[in-house]
């Protein structure tokens, strides 16, 4: 078992180890990686079906002129990556087999008072996006960075909302 530490390169390596087992098994084909703060915002079957539905994979990434972003931009990685290249990005993903393959701190938390019904029903159905060419109200399947607190809450509005 190898140390792994938040905001350092083992956790990349862990996560390559991870991916790298996972597509050892043929028949995996999606690959989801969440922290312990996200949830769910649908029942398995559904962040299924929307998965092995879709022609994308999620990985979210952006160019952010902060030192939050091109500021943790190392000159030493030069002329491997430039600093045109260089590009902040989630840590969590959602990935179809051939973009695993193919290799490649938030500042927001949400506590026991964040979560109402209201907040969820946004969350799950508050946003227009487009999915396999079409306009959905289906944009996310995850929410993250919920806080212990909030799981009494997430538990008692989660039949009732997410259907589980």
């Amino acid at each position: 078992m190898q140390e792994v530490q938040w905001g350092m390169f083992t956790m990349v390596e862990a996560e390559r180890r991870l991916l790298a087992n996972a597509l050892l098994d043929f028949s995996n084909q999606r690959f989801v990686l969440l922290s312990e703060s996200c949830i769910p915002l649908f029942n398995l079957s559904t962040i299924y079906h929307y998965l092995m539905s879709s022609k994308k994979s999620y990985v979210e990434v952006y160019d952010l002129s902060t030192s939050v972003g091109r500021g943790r931009y190392n000159p030493r990685m030069r002329p491997t990556v430039r600093l045109s290249q260089w590009r902040k990005g989630s840590q969590w993903f959602e990935m179809d087999r051939s973009l695993a393959i193919e290799g490649g701190p938030h500042p927001n938390k949400f506590g026991r008072l964040s979560v109402t019904e209201e907040f969820l029903e946004r969350l799950r159905k508050g946003f227009v996006c487009t999915y396999n060419g079409k306009t959905s109200h289906i944009c996310f399947l995850f929410a993250r960075k919920f806080m212990p607190n909030a799981l009494d809450r997430l538990l008692r509005f989660s039949p009732k909302i997410m259907q589980f």
